[in-house]
């Protein structure tokens, strides 16, 4: 069995992740900075409650690990340097991060134009900083910027590569929750690749829902 560690996992996409995972057959750690907050919690999960920039918690939890995936929030910039840090010195090496779209102002025309807005430069510039960081890395990572997100109960996905232009506006939680899936179950896809994320058929100049 694969064991994964879920950093940010009282998030709504790892919600979704979490009993795919479970669904698999993985042995999960989960660590969140308020472990009452994790909606679900699969039998024979192991919990944490820590901050991803406590090293000493970031390390107990790292070690031992096959895959760390990270849906995190804040100060991305700074987790996503102590992660790699930690994964370095742990030997773990496969890790999946999320971060948003229009981090490289890949997202075209008018939605990216409101995209940039609504979120705010600075903000994605944090996140930007985050992939730098793990793109910089030794790691076998997968970063993934979804589109704006729905609560939708549906799986309907397709991808796009750092380099090519965003598609779509929209996706649900419940499909990136089900690519992280796929990616652990399948770890050698997508290694070090930078994929956008979104419904087909989303295009417009604001969020399709």
């Amino acid at each position: 069995m694969t064991n994964v560690l879920v950093l940010g996992a009282s998030g709504q996409i790892a919600s979704w992740a979490i009993d795919m995972l479970a669904d698999q057959g993985a042995t999960l750690t989960l660590f969140a900075r308020n472990k009452n907050r994790i909606s679900n919690v699969p039998d024979g999960a192991t919990v944490i409650e820590g901050d991803v920039n406590d090293r000493a918690a970031l390390t107990k939890a790292v070690r031992g690990q096959d895959i760390v995936y990270a849906n995190l929030a804040g100060d991305i910039d700074e987790q996503a340097k102590a992660i790699v840090d930690v994964m370095e010195a742990e030997r773990v090496q496969r890790l999946i991060f999320v971060t948003a779209l229009g981090i490289y102002q890949e997202v075209p025309g008018a939605f990216g134009r409101w995209n940039r807005t609504t979120i705010g430069a600075a903000t994605l510039d944090t996140y930007a900083a985050a992939s730098d960081t793990i793109e910089a890395s030794s790691l076998d990572y997968t970063v993934l910027r979804p589109a704006w997100l729905s609560d939708a109960d549906e799986i309907s996905y397709e991808t796009t590569q750092r380099d090519e232009p965003f598609k779509g506006t929209t996706v649900s939680r419940k499909s990136v929750g089900a690519l992280v899936a796929d990616i652990v179950a399948h770890p050698q896809n997508h290694v070090r690749e930078n994929l956008g994320v979104n419904k087909p058929g989303t295009d417009g100049d604001q969020p399709v829902w």
